[in-house]
């Protein structure tokens, strides 16, 4: 009788749970771990019908679980490695002209969204060119006697950085002279023509070993600021040219970034009396810049394969190139649905306004990493 009052204040899980061993209450939290799905949004309190709010959008996703999960819904939802994913890079690859009539037409949820796709392809893109930059080794010319002093009065500084110590280092080492047989002097009869390696005929070889950044005497303000920092950045004798090269292909994606709208722009600009939408032309300079950083990586994958495994072929190689060219211009037409005469024309045309545009950011790209301290 004395177990009924208790059971009606504690209740029946209550006595259950404090009744059963350790080991048991341990393995039924454990089995017990997974959460009930909410049924009302966490955001504003309305009751949900699926994966999403349907009043703010939230998605109802509960975060307060194994760190092992949290991580497959940042990759799921970053990446979207699905179906989806291949889908859109296998449909990229073949016609990249489907993928943005698709989007345009409506037909988004069965493809990864563009913005995110050509983050993706140009974080790998940049950094297979930032891997090859890096296997670069320069190495400059031979130096003068004087260069020669200069570059050792360098190595005696105490607040000189390590790498750059090895590269000079470096640099001395790959151009000490090698030594050469001593050879008697033999008297010659007078009004016989200097042989060579004398002294008269070392002239043009001095001339040559010189210092890989010249004075040309600058007269501007401007041009003397670019040959300070050119001897800066790169170092006066080319030590430090890889090290300015990787700071450089470092720009270049936020400059490619910034290269996206201009390229809209021009296609706007060619197709200015069809009243299509500047988003429209953004979508597909979206995944037409993807599609060639997708297709230049798998040509030089291609060509690297090719060199160690048939280098007779090598000539088939612009078989490729030729096709890569042909897609883009395919991708115009059937985007902008026009005739073939003109989509060729507007292809070479907005391909040269395109390419000046890229060489004056190039250009600015340059100027700015010489300008960063």
């Amino acid at each position: 009788m004395a177990d009924e009052p208790t059971k009606l204040i504690l209740g029946d899980t209550a006595i259950s749970a404090i009744e059963q061993p350790a080991t048991k209450r341990f393995l039924g939290r454990r089995k017990n771990r997974q959460r009930v799905q909410p049924t009302h949004c966490e955001n504003c309190g309305a009751q949900l019908s699926g994966k999403y709010c349907a009043q703010c959008g939230q998605p109802a996703i509960d975060y307060r679980r194994s760190f092992r999960h949290v991580i497959v819904d940042v990759l799921d939802s970053f990446l979207n490695w699905d179906s989806k994913f291949f889908a859109t890079i296998g449909l990229l690859i073949a016609k990249p002209w489907r993928l943005t009539n698709e989007f345009l037409a409506g037909k988004r949820v069965r493809y990864v969204h563009p913005l995110r796709l050509y983050l993706l392809a140009s974080i790998l893109f940049f950094f297979a060119v930032n891997y090859w930059a890096k296997s670069i080794h320069f190495q400059p010319g031979q130096l003068s006697p004087k260069d020669r002093a200069e570059l050792q009065a360098e190595l005696k500084t105490e607040d000189l950085p390590p790498d750059a110590r090895a590269k000079l280092e470096k640099a001395l080492k790959l151009d000490s002279p090698t030594p050469t047989p001593a050879t008697p002097d033999v008297p010659k009869p007078p009004g016989s023509p200097p042989e060579a390696g004398t002294k008269t005929d070392q002239t043009p070889s001095m001339e040559s070993e010189r210092a890989f950044f010249q004075s040309g005497n600058p007269q501007t303000p401007f041009e003397k600021w670019l040959e300070t920092r050119a001897k800066e950045k790169m170092g006066e004798h080319g030590t430090n040219m890889q090290l300015f090269l990787i700071t450089l292909i470092n720009n270049l994606p936020g400059m490619m970034l910034c290269c996206i709208p201009l390229f809209a722009f021009v296609l706007k600009i060619l197709y200015l009396r069809r009243r299509i939408f500047y988003i429209d032309h953004l979508i597909y300079a979206l995944h037409i810049h993807t599609f060639a950083y997708v297709g230049i990586m798998l040509i030089i994958f291609a060509t690297i394969g090719l060199n160690r495994l048939a280098p007779n072929m090598m000539g088939w190689i612009a078989i490729p190139w030729l096709a890569f060219a042909a897609q883009i211009l395919i991708s115009i037409r059937r985007v902008y649905r026009q005739g073939w005469f003109i989509s060729v024309i507007k292809f070479f045309f907005g391909g040269f306004a395109y390419l000046m545009v890229l060489s004056v950011a190039l250009a600015a790209t340059f100027f700015v990493t010489l300008a960063m301290p």
